[in-house]
């Protein structure tokens, strides 16, 4: 069947199905199951969307909040390490794949098997150390050359800024670690964590005196530049900032939790205890975790 932009799909040059020595990946019973049980996911959803008015009324603009929503909830479960979790949440994104793919073939712009052939051609081109000659040895090597593979398959020269290839739209916090990544590359970056320390030492100081100015603009700006500061710290440590502030955040509701369990085992209501007292709990928490 033609896509809808009357492309027709092309087989990868490399058979992708089949390791280096030749021999299939997945034996013949797994192959027909995984093709059966994706084709009815794909026809299910056609159905909703000719049968369901909520599927049928839904846009890829209505659908955003759905599309972050799993991502998070994905996230979670790995973060949890709860399997039967992450295997229902890939379910539920997988499924948001095939709706906004389902919303443009009724517009005639692609399909989902433009969608897959698109990811396949995509990844074996960025991957030349495994379908082609190149080879590349470590992790490291790989990502080095990440943005030259992008460049390439792009027929495009290399770009005018090391940001060129900075994707739009990311939270913040991963932006700006993907940021100072990027000007890492070119040698524009801290020699240690001390010396980040230090930065953010001096961005602290220009905090207290933007609050003392009372600047309102200031004291954004100022507090936007101390947390680019942080999130390089982390990126200098050999760690990612998303990752980092995510587990800080689920260490203190986790231990918020322990303190209004605390109180009510101790015949007290949490909500009604001063800051002292909500202080002095957490203090016993911490003790504990």
């Amino acid at each position: 069947m033609e896509s809808p932009n009357n492309v027709q799909p092309q087989e990868p040059v490399v058979d992708v199905t089949r390791d280096q020595e030749g021999r299939p990946l997945y034996d013949a019973e797994r192959e027909v199951l995984i093709k059966q049980r994706f084709y009815a996911l794909v026809c299910m959803m056609r159905r909703l969307r000719r049968g369901c008015p909520w599927d049928r009324e839904q846009t890829p603009e209505s659908l955003k909040k759905y599309v972050l929503e799993e991502s998070y909830e994905v996230l979670e479960a790995i973060e949890n390490r709860d399997w039967r979790a992450l295997e229902d949440e890939l379910g539920d994104f997988i499924l948001q794949v095939v709706f906004q793919a389902e919303i443009q073939e009724e517009r005639g712009e692609f399909a989902i098997e433009d969608v897959l052939e698109g990811i396949v051609s995509k990844m074996v081109g960025r991957h030349p150390h495994v379908f082609g000659d190149l080879s590349l040895a470590e992790a490291k090597d790989v990502e080095a050359n990440w943005d030259q593979f992008k460049q390439r398959e792009k027929g495009e020269a290399a770009p005018v800024s090391v940001f060129a290839t900075l994707t739009k739209g990311l939270p913040a916090l991963l932006e700006s670690y993907k940021i100072g990544k990027k000007a890492a590359k070119v040698g524009f970056d801290w020699d240690d964590p001390q010396r980040v320390l230090d930065k953010i030492e001096e961005e602290i100081g220009e905090v207290r005196q933007a609050f003392q100015a009372d600047d309102r603009t200031h004291q954004q700006e100022e507090l936007g530049d101390l947390l680019f500061a942080v999130s390089n710290l982390v990126r200098k440590a050999g760690f990612e900032p998303e990752e980092t502030l995510r587990q800080a955040n689920a260490k203190f509701v986790r231990r918020f939790k322990a303190m209004e369990t605390m109180a009510g085992e101790q015949g007290r209501d949490f909500n009604a205890l001063d800051l002292d007292e909500q202080e002095a709990l957490w203090n016993a928490v911490k003790k504990k975790s």
